[in-house]
């Protein structure tokens, strides 16, 4: 069986760094937010090229502490995709705000920028963007409009680590953005995982002070920044790891949402690899783009300007459960993304959308699927799954 990624593969490439780098933290007995934390946070803000990277728990949590930082509450609106992850539209929710849902490109699969305008009134507060798949949103254009209408921009970019837009790295293209170390992204660790990244040094100590419980020195710079207050506050250098006096005392009321120590000791190793990982990705995509531009597949378009990592290669079918059966009985497997688009989601019923309402996304959700793509796929694989798809009539 091909499987449509391969984590045993990946983690025995890295094994012998990874098993060392697990048992000197089991041995340094700093398991929360101990120096891995530290130092991967530095590595990938440099990474990234952006001042500020605060770690959290998962790709969830980062994008509910984004929109938290940024001040969104109930009675705001936040639009975004309707062709995405349900932790996009989760975590509007989430806050108390509406998400409102546009409409996406029928090849790029991300957002029309000119259906974002026609959605923005009075309580729109936010955009999220969703880079799908590694695929680049058009940020150019977002952030024209989001500038034209004062509000914010946050990228969802938890598919997305390493890819670009004009030259840009995403993730450095808005107010606030998101990542998701999820064992199968790009950049996954060994269990969840997640990074928010800004340029803005006062939304950084916001976030630091939420993702732990509003607690200790960042709680009390965020409270001062929150509410004006001009005073100095004292940071205690101790090690905190077992214990931190300051942590309770609390200024604001927030999550407990910290990276591993453990997962950040994995994830260095793994941001050191993630060029090379990358480039295979583009060039096995690059082979079935080749493999399948005369069939009666649509293969993934590429975001003009844009860098595409390929999380997920994505193919279009109007024969999409009799193709994907049959690759199953080839012992090659599929993944359909997405099957239901968030409109229609029963747990957005109240907000009203009916079907024919995103005919794009919807159209999309009948027809997507993934196939095997992931570092480790060997060239054998690969014509294997190419053979197996030209093979189905």
């Amino acid at each position: 069986m091909i499987p449509l990624m391969n984590l045993k593969k990946q983690y025995a490439s890295v094994a012998e760094e990874a098993d060392k780098a697990v048992l000197d933290v089991l041995h340094s007995a700093q398991y929360i937010m101990g120096q891995n934390v530290k130092e991967f946070e530095k590595e990938f803000a440099k990474f990234i090229d952006v001042k500020e990277a605060v770690s959290v728990a998962n790709g969830t949590d980062a994008l509910i502490l984004a929109l938290k930082a940024l001040g969104i509450k109930e009675g705001d609106e936040v639009i975004t995709t309707s062709y995405t992850f349900f932790a996009t539209a989760e975590a509007i929710g989430f806050v108390g705000a509406k998400p409102v849902f546009v409409d996406v490109d029928l090849a790029t699969y991300n957002m029309i920028p000119e259906k974002i305008e026609e959605k923005i009134n009075e309580k729109t507060k936010a955009i999220i963007a969703v880079h799908i798949f590694g695929q680049p949103c058009p940020m150019d254009k977002v952030n024209e409009i989001a500038k034209k209408h004062n509000v914010y921009v946050v990228e969802d970019a938890a598919q997305a680590v390493n890819a670009s837009y004009k030259g840009k790295k995403i993730g450095t293209l808005s107010d606030i953005a998101c990542f998701s170390f999820f064992p199968t992204k790009n950049l996954g660790c060994a269990g969840d995982g997640g990074m928010v990244v800004t340029n803005n040094e006062d939304l950084a100590v916001i976030l630091r002070a939420l993702r732990v419980h509003g607690s200790g020195e960042n709680g009390q710079k965020a409270y001062n920044l929150l509410n004006d207050i001009d005073e100095e506050v004292q940071e205690d250098a101790a090690d905190q790891t077992v214990y931190n006096p300051l942590k309770y005392y609390n200024y604001l009321i927030g999550h407990n949402s910290r990276l591993d120590e453990i997962q950040a000791s994995i994830l260095r190793i793994k941001l050191r690899k993630i060029e090379d990982w990358t480039n295979r990705r583009i060039e096995m995509a690059k082979r079935y783009d080749e493999a399948f531009k005369d069939m009666d597949l649509v293969i993934p378009a590429v975001q003009e300007q844009g860098k595409h990592v390929y999380h997920l290669y994505i193919l279009q079918s109007e024969k999409r459960e009799e193709l994907t059966a049959f690759l199953r009985e080839k012992g090659i497997a599929t993944g359909t993304y997405y099957p239901v688009p968030m409109h229609l989601q029963k747990v957005f019923k109240d907000l009203g959308y009916k079907e024919g309402d995103l005919p794009n996304a919807e159209y999309l959700s009948k027809r997507t699927f993934a196939i095997p793509l992931f570092a480790e796929l060997t060239q054998e694989e690969q014509d294997e799954i190419i053979a197996a798809i030209k093979e189905f009539k």
